[in-house]
Order: C-alpha cells, then structure tokens, then sequence
C-alpha cells in the first residue's frame, strides 16, 4: 500500500493560499458568491470541516474548475490522515498473492 509521503494538505488551505488570498477575497465574500452560509467557507478555511459534494461542485463552477479537484484534494488528505492512525493495524494485516 502506498500513500505518498508528502504530508497532508487540507484543502482549505490550497483555497486560503492559491484562491482566495491572491484574489484578496475573504471567506465571507466567496460564500456570498456561492450562496452559502458563511460559516461553511471560514471553516474550511480554518482547515475545520472538509469538502463536500455540494461545495466542491459550487468551487468549481465560481473557480472554473472541476468538481474532481476539489474532491480529489479532499480524498488525498483524508486517506493521508487515516492511513496515519491506522499505521499500525495495517502492518498486521497480510497481502494477498496470487498463484502464479
């Protein structure tokens, strides 16, 4: 198995630092824009809460992206974080191998 070995990255901080602090956008601003409570945008923001469905699909439309990036930034940090806590259990679990 293998997850790579950067570190995790919350995506509230690739959309503090790559969109939001360039555009000199605040939280506020963008949720306004995306039609959502303001609280969900300072959230993931504060690297607090992840990523949804919805709010991926609403970044990608105002950001003219895909629903994908954001879901796959999401997808890489969870996976990171659980392979972490998990560590340990999955060095007893075996690997399968097939007959040849």
């Amino acid at each position: 198995m293998s997850v790579s070995n950067l570190p995790p990255i919350h995506p509230g901080e690739i959309l503090r630092d790559l969109y939001l602090e360039p555009l000199e956008m605040t939280p506020y601003a963008l949720a306004k824009k995306l039609n959502v409570p303001r609280t969900r945008v300072e959230r993931i923001v504060a690297q607090k809460t992840g990523i949804t469905s919805d709010t991926a699909l609403r970044l990608a439309k105002f950001f003219k992206t895909s629903p994908e990036f954001w879901m796959n930034l999401q997808n890489s940090f969870d996976l990171k974080i659980e392979a972490e806590n998990l560590k340990d259990e999955l060095e007893h679990i075996p690997e399968y191998e097939a007959a040849a």
